[in-house]
């Protein structure tokens, strides 16, 4: 099969939705985490709870994400043969670890933290480790979109620039 037309294949439904859905959920669980201090004190404990459930719901869609990928998703062949295609592999194997792993720092801050989840129950906290933790995901959050911001810029560059429908890969039908 040539290049153009392993790039004319797409992945299926459920990968797709799933790609999607992790990305919608990382770029809002940044801008919740950004915003976090804009409200009130009163209610800063609510919006960490939010925070800390879309955060959880995003680590179950990683799992689901990864078990479907390991055992029934669609796999198609490298786009790009040789350094273009390791590198792209390398990237998301990246994003892979990094989203992985800013999710288990995310359920350590909000241990650490000792936060309450509305008020329901309250972590125990941890303040040695509390800033420490707390600076490692606040950057991590950041490190996930300049990653996938490189990876959608790639994206972009395969639909604009090399014209290879690399992008229609992962896009709806």
């Amino acid at each position: 099969m040539d290049a153009s037309a392993s790039t004319r294949i797409r992945y299926d439904a459920k990968t797709i939705l799933l790609h999607w859905l992790t990305a919608g959920l990382i770029v809002a669980l940044w801008s919740m985490g950004q915003t976090i201090d804009w409200f009130p004190r009163p209610l800063r404990p609510d919006a960490r709870s939010a925070h800390f459930t879309v955060g959880l719901i995003l680590g179950v869609v990683l799992v689901l994400r990864v078990h479907w990928r390991a055992t029934n998703g669609r796999t198609l062949p490298d786009a790009d043969p040789g350094l273009l295609g390791l590198a792209a592999k390398a990237v998301h194997y990246l994003l892979y670890a990094l989203v992985i792993g800013e999710v288990t720092l995310g359920i350590c801050n909000a241990w650490f933290r000792g936060d309450s989840y509305f008020g329901l129950f309250s972590l125990p906290g941890y303040k040695p480790l509390r800033d420490q933790i707390e600076w490692l995901h606040a950057n991590g959050a950041t490190a996930i979109l300049i990653v996938a911001g490189v990876h959608a810029l790639a994206a972009l560059g395969h639909h604009y620039v090399l014209r290879d429908n690399v992008l229609r890969r992962m896009w709806m039908n």
